[in-house]
């Protein structure tokens, strides 16, 4: 018996001996500075695709940029990018014909009637090219919005001449302040204010990055919710 009472002493010892927190879920990865999943801002795309962490095909290439989804993200939208390239497309070939139109001289005075009636002819047909042009420029930003709307919500990675140009949390990350997807204004102001939290156009917020005020956290905001978060370079171009 006194051999069988050290033994169950001996096992609890053990058992309490045991690290503390052993077998604990790690934390979440944070959506900051370093930036996320190995991928960081400048990386360039080939070194960025072999990582493994984004899809192998562009889900956009609007305006130059190459946006990724990551490994099982939302895979390319063939009909939606037809669309991007069709209406980019639509309104360079309209808008360089406008352009070149800006420098056709008037019809001089005194010109003859069917001078005149050329000359209104003429008029009217810049007219409606100028007013297509129009048309195909906002026709473009609008599918700008519908593009950058998608991409952030569900994260990934745009790439332009210089390498990764903005990194797009998914909805389930945060970063290190804890401010992601479904976060209220009033955390993200509480979070955010004191290191420069500024509005900005479209519901957009922007906060220079902790140790990197070259790049900027952009915050989208629905109502009273933080719809997305990304991370950008402001100086870096598509093409």
């Amino acid at each position: 018996m006194v051999f069988t009472a050290a033994a169950v002493v001996i096992g609890g010892t053990a058992c309490s001996s045991a690290s503390p927190g052993a077998g604990a879920p790690a934390a979440p990865e944070a959506f900051g500075p370093a930036g996320y999943r190995g991928l960081a801002l400048g990386m360039a795309k080939d070194a960025a695709l072999a990582g493994g962490k984004l899809a192998t095909a562009p889900t956009s290439t609007l305006d130059g940029c190459a946006d990724f989804s990551y490994t099982g993200g939302p895979a390319p939208d063939s009909a939606r990018m037809k669309a991007e390239t069709d209406a980019e497309t639509k309104a360079k070939e309209l808008n360089k014909k406008a352009d070149e139109l800006q420098a056709d001289p008037e019809p001089k005075p005194g010109a003859s009637a069917e001078e005149s009636a050329k000359a209104a002819e003429k008029s009217a047909a810049d007219t409606r090219l100028f007013a297509d042009a129009a048309q195909a420029s906002a026709d473009l930003a609008g599918k700008r919005e519908e593009r950058d709307k998608a991409f952030v919500a569900a994260g990934g990675a745009s790439f332009g001449k210089d390498g990764l140009r903005e990194l797009a949390a998914p909805s389930d990350a945060k970063t290190a302040e804890g401010i992601g997807a479904g976060s209220s204004l009033a955390e993200l102001k509480a979070a955010y204010d004191a290191k420069g939290l500024k509005a900005g156009d479209n519901g957009r917020f922007q906060v220079p990055v902790d140790g990197r005020p070259d790049r900027v956290y952009e915050f989208t905001v629905n109502g009273e919710k933080v719809g997305s978060v990304s991370m950008i370079d402001p100086k870096a171009k598509c093409a």
